[in-house]
């Protein structure tokens, strides 16, 4: 079944500005970098430091939480090391023995298969956002003032039209983007497959260039590769934000994305009442600042900075969901296998 999703959220000043913008230019999914916040003056006899291990998108953001945490009581000494990258590769880096006290990664499977290797307990998406903490939805970038005329899904496959994304062997961005892609061209009741299929490969023919990572992909295309990115809200919005000339369609039928975060077995108790802020309606303003969808029900906003219309950031549309299509199992499966997948057959 499919679900129609209208999120608002405030708009505040931006104490991050210059880490938002440095990180789209500069920053390289796969590559990881440090990030830090404290609290208040005194806090440092108590200081706790712990490891965060994210998928790119996500720094600024993160970035601003962990300072404004930092300031409540419960983050008094607090301070957050990040190490940032495409999503799958920093599963597997968690696993192989990176240390991590919080991971917050773009896919489920991401996390689940850490918890499969016993680092994250297994009940950690038994809450009531089954372990989601922010949402966003597949857009399509393009330059300014559209000159394409690209205004949905149809107009990508046209003559002349280049395509900028990420490359689902490495990244979750890339997952949401080719989903948003083939489950449009579903029909209403989700069970057109060969019209789908259809479309996905000449989706995939239109593609010039893939990318490690939804932050790769935004840099590419920043620098003048393809006509159209597909991409995030959040990620368009943040770098509209930053002062990168683009704009951005959201498709009428479009996919939602879904961001999971769970702290470590290992972790000490604050990394667990960090992820509790995050979840919290303070803490999805924050990422409703960079352009992210709340979840859990935290109140509507009326302003985002770089959205289209920053009066109503998240348009109403009707949205497909991993769920409407089978569970991430049965998504990986037909889509994703490394030998027998939908995207690797029509890639060749």
């Amino acid at each position: 079944m499919t679900s129609t999703t209208q999120r608002a959220l405030t708009r505040t000043s931006r104490a991050a500005a210059v880490v938002v913008a440095a990180s789209l230019a500069l920053a390289a999914c796969g590559a990881s970098g440090e990030t830090s916040a404290q609290g208040t003056e005194g806090a440092a006899a108590k200081e706790t430091t712990i490891d965060l291990v994210g998928f790119a998108v996500i720094q600024a953001a993160y970035d601003e939480l962990a300072t404004e945490f930092a300031k409540t009581d419960a983050g008094e000494g607090f301070r957050l090391k990040g190490s940032f990258g495409a999503s799958g590769a920093q599963s597997r880096a968690v696993i192989a023995g990176q240390d991590a006290d919080l991971v917050a990664l773009s896919l489920t499977p991401d996390v689940a298969n850490i918890a499969e290797a016993g680092l994250v307990d297994e009940s950690w998406d038994a809450d009531e956002t089954k372990g989601i903490v922010s949402d966003s939805v597949v857009v399509l970038a393009v330059r300014k003032g559209n000159p394409k005329n690209i205004q949905g899904w149809d107009d990508l496959v046209k003559p002349g039209v280049g395509i900028v994304t990420a490359d689902p062997g490495t990244s979750g961005a890339a997952k949401w983007n080719l989903l948003g892609a083939y489950s449009q061209a579903l029909g209403a009741n989700h069970d057109d497959k060969a019209a789908a299929e259809a479309y996905l490969g000449k989706f995939i023919d239109h593609v010039v260039s893939w990318n490690d990572s939804g932050r790769t992909a935004t840099d590419a295309f920043v620098k003048g590769t393809g006509d159209v990115l597909i991409s995030y809200e959040n990620e368009a919005i943040l770098a509209r934000q930053s002062g990168v000339e683009l704009d951005y369609v959201v498709p009428s039928t479009t996919f939602l994305i879904e961001n999971p975060a769970a702290v470590t077995k290992a972790a000490p108790p604050i990394a667990g009442e960090f992820l509790d802020y995050i979840r919290s309606d303070a803490g999805q303003a924050v990422l409703g600042r960079y352009g992210f969808r709340p979840v859990g029900g935290a109140p509507a906003a009326t302003q985002v900075e770089g959205a289209t219309d920053p009066a109503n950031p998240f348009p109403a549309v009707t949205t497909i969901t991993v769920a409407d299509l089978g569970g991430w199992s049965t998504v990986n499966d037909e889509l994703f296998d490394k030998e027998n997948g939908l995207v690797t057959k029509l890639r060749g």
